[in-house]
This record gives structure tokens, sequence and C-alpha cells, in this order.
């Protein structure tokens, strides 16, 4: 049990809040197309359920990710929060295939729907609720990817760091991202019935969030397929390669991998230094680029091997 409890801790704090805000929003949204029929109300609910149920099995997996390797899985977890991402697709999928055929049925039949004023003001605030989420995980962002922003600039940065930020952060930021957009269509949607008189226009914005939410699900499996396969981050590559090539006994570097494992990084090197080092010096060699590489932020594993120079270079710096 306290092993749980800590472990739990360990999880992404921003998908834990998004599945708690979603969940509340996908109720209030619930309700509101329960007493008025709103197919664009349906679109949202349908995109406020299928965010919670999946942000929360992602804050599970990020956490469980965290557990320490065992005899029987002696490389670890790390992985794990990728198979549960895409899992949580699946319910995103599913979720975006309902609501484009509900929006589909809307614009072949359409039909009046009722509590135009119930409609906007619910879709107002779950916006704003969920744009404060969005807002959390932009931050989140550029904490995990080690970049400072204030006020306004938060957003356009985030933006630009958000390949660097862990697989559940950034489900959650793209999530909320087309939530907060999701609700200005079906604002714009139901304004369009109401005042035009255009009633497939709910529909028209049914089947928008639906294709965006399908945007979510091909964006995330991918991201995460990689993350499974073992993807290499050049970015972090190349700053290791740097430090270790001012390390003044550090002829070459034959070979050096950073794959990423689920939020963690696991770093290979082989290395080419002077064959007149004692085994000594080279032990003490490689414990301090170990220390300086378990310093850098998700790094969780370092490999490194030693061979003589050739007087060959084989590592050229972009």
């Amino acid at each position: 049990m306290k092993q749980r409890n800590s472990l739990l801790k360990q999880g992404n704090k921003s998908s834990l809040i998004a599945s708690v805000v979603n969940a509340i929003i996908a109720f209030v949204k619930g309700t509101a197309y329960f007493f008025t029929g709103n197919v664009a109300m349906f679109a949202e609910t349908m995109h406020s359920l299928g965010d919670a149920a999946n942000q929360f099995f992602v804050y599970i997996g990020s956490a469980l990710s965290k557990k320490m390797p065992t005899d029987h899985y002696p490389n670890g977890f790390g992985r794990l929060v990728n198979l549960v991402l895409l899992g949580a697709v699946l319910v995103v999928g599913i979720m975006s295939y309902e609501t484009i055929k509900e929006g589909y049925k809307h614009i072949v039949h359409p039909t009046e729907s009722k509590g135009i004023a119930i409609n906007i003001i619910v879709l107002a605030i779950a916006m704003l609720m969920e744009a404060y989420v969005l807002f959390k995980a932009m931050k989140e962002v550029l904490h995990e990817s080690n970049v400072e922003a204030k006020g306004i600039a938060i957003i356009p940065t985030s933006f630009r760091h958000l390949g660097r930020a862990k697989p559940a952060t950034k489900l959650v930021f793209m999530e909320d991202f087309v939530a907060t957009l999701g609700g200005l269509i079906a604002i714009i949607g139901i304004l369009l019935a109401y005042f035009a008189g255009l009633h497939a226009a709910e529909g028209v914005a049914s089947i928008l969030i639906g294709i965006m939410m399908f945007f979510v699900v091909g964006r995330v499996f991918l991201d995460n397929a990689k993350g499974i396969l073992g993807e290499a981050d050049d970015d972090l590559e190349e700053v290791i390669a740097k430090y270790i090539l001012e390390q003044p006994e550090i002829k070459d570097i034959q070979t050096l991998y950073a794959i990423k494992e689920g939020e963690d990084f696991h770093i290979e090197m082989k290395l080419e230094i002077d064959p007149n080092l004692t085994v000594a010096q080279a032990g003490q060699i490689k414990n301090r680029i170990e220390a300086k590489i378990h310093d850098m932020r998700g790094v969780t594993d370092v490999i490194i091997e030693f061979d003589e120079d050739d007087g060959i270079p084989t590592w050229i710096p972009t």
C-alpha cells in the first residue's frame, strides 16, 4: 500500500488536474445536453468525457512507469506510459467517431435545439476551465523543457518547445488546446443555428470537433509508437557530446545514443581515450562523466565503455 501511494505521488500532475476538471465539465455539459438536445453540446460532452477518461489513465501510467526494475523486468517500466497512452487514444478515437456520426445525422436531418442561454453559459464556463488547464500544461511544458518565460510569452514559447515535453504533458496540452478551440466552434455553431436559422451549423460544429479529436489521436499514436520503439533524442546527444569532447582525456566518441524510454532517457556511449591511462584513471574519468550526465534532466541510466584511441576521428559535431 505504501509503495503504491508513493508511485501515485510521482504521477504526472497535469494529467490528474486535467482529468478532474474534464470530468466536472463532462457532467455539466451532459446535463445541458439532456435538457436541450443540442448536438454541438453532445459533441463537447463526448469530448470532455473522453479527455477525462484517458487523462486519468495517463496519470496512472505515468506513475507506474516510475516503478523500480524487478527480476522479471530488469529494464524497468519506463515505456509503460507509452503503452498506456496508446490505449488512451483508442478511447478518444471512439469518442471522435461518435461525435462525427451524430454531427452527420444532424446535418442530414437538422432539428431545432432549445436552451441557447444554458448552452452558451455552460460552454463559456467550460472554455475558461479548459483554458486554465491548458495554461497549466503550457507552464509544465516549459518546466520540462528547462525553458523560462513569463506572462503572455508563455503561450508561444510552450508551442515551440512542445516536442521536448513528457508524453503525458504533451497529451494534456494537445487535448485541452483542442477542447478550448472546440468550445469556441460549438458556440459559433449554436449562434448560427439560433440567429441565422442555420440548424445544420450545429452538426458541422460537431464534425469539426470530431476531426480535431482525430488529429490528437493520430499525433499521440505516432509519438508514443516512437517511444515504445525507443526514439533517439538528437538534441540531447549533441549536448552530451559537447561536454564529453571538452574533457581532455577523451580523444573521440565512437558511438553515443540518448534513447527516450517513456519519460526518461537511457544513455549509452563508447569513448576513445589515451591508451597510456591506467585503469584507476579511466575509472575516475568514467565516474566524473556519469555524475555529470546523471544531473541532466530526465536521465536515469548511463552506460560508458572505453576503447583506446585509434587516431581516426569518428564523431563529427553538427
